[in-house]
């Protein structure tokens, strides 16, 4: 077996780059990194990769992305800092569009019993569901299960099968003047699905990343469940925090 065959896929081979570019202050705190177009041309990786490599990092705590402006070194460590890695929060920031994401399931469901009790609601009433997978050059890298009560999708994008051009917190304080307060969530190890292996192109035995997040609306109750779902191959979850 080759060598490539252990080699990180292409978003993580930049992700590692990055970091140590950053680590030995090649990229200082509060600097602009490089353009997608200069990494795209650095490292010889579609656009979808380096977008990916950036949400990572992101999510993890170590840059900014301000949509036409760039990506920035964070001012302050994420370990000082006590950031943590925050996934449910990272989904509702990410714009489909630029984040190579395809919707694969948009409409009214049933709400599972899960879902349902989270959300208040009776089991197996009508909720929006939002499905989307998101890929890299190479494989698909995540899935991701919106679901709300059907009045809060009315008026906005959650229930059309176009790739949303905007974050959803985003586009719901837009369209609907919802404000997203915090999250709840609860990771888990488990195996995929049957639907969620075929869409990830995983084995049935593979590990997953499961991260199920309740997010709240200022009046205390749920406005949104997301459920997502990492290949336990290309992720980890990092955490810091005082004693």
């Amino acid at each position: 077996m080759s060598s490539e065959e252990y080699a990180p896929p292409k978003y993580a081979q930049i992700v590692q780059a990055i970091r140590r570019r950053i680590a030995d202050g090649t990229y200082p705190p509060g600097s602009l990194l490089p353009s997608e177009t200069q990494l795209i041309n650095e490292f010889h990786v579609s656009r979808p990769t380096v977008v990916r490599a950036l949400q990572v990092l992101q999510l993890r705590g170590v840059i900014e992305r301000e949509h036409g402006k760039g990506s920035f070194v964070k001012a302050t460590p994420p370990a000082a800092a006590e950031e943590a890695s925050r996934p449910g929060r990272a989904v509702l920031d990410r714009a489909e569009a630029d984040e190579n994401g395809s919707p694969v399931s948009v409409g009214e469901h049933p709400a599972p019993a899960s879902v349902a009790k989270l959300l208040g609601v009776p089991e197996k009433s009508p909720v929006m569901m939002r499905r989307v997978l998101f890929r890299d050059a190479d494989r698909p890298v995540d899935l991701v299960t919106i679901w709300c009560p059907v009045e809060l999708a009315e008026g906005s994008a959650l229930g059309q099968p176009e790739p949303l051009t905007a974050g959803i917190r985003q586009h719901l304080q837009h369209t609907k003047g919802l404000k997203l307060e915090h999250v709840a969530e609860r990771l888990s190890a488990r195996h995929p699905s049957t639907e969620e292996a075929k869409l990830l192109e995983l084995r049935k035995t593979a590990p997953v990343l499961g991260v199920l997040a309740s997010v709240y609306n200022g009046g205390g109750r749920p406005a949104l469940i997301v459920d997502l779902v990492l290949p336990g191959d290309l992720h980890e979850l990092e955490d810091a925090y005082s004693l």
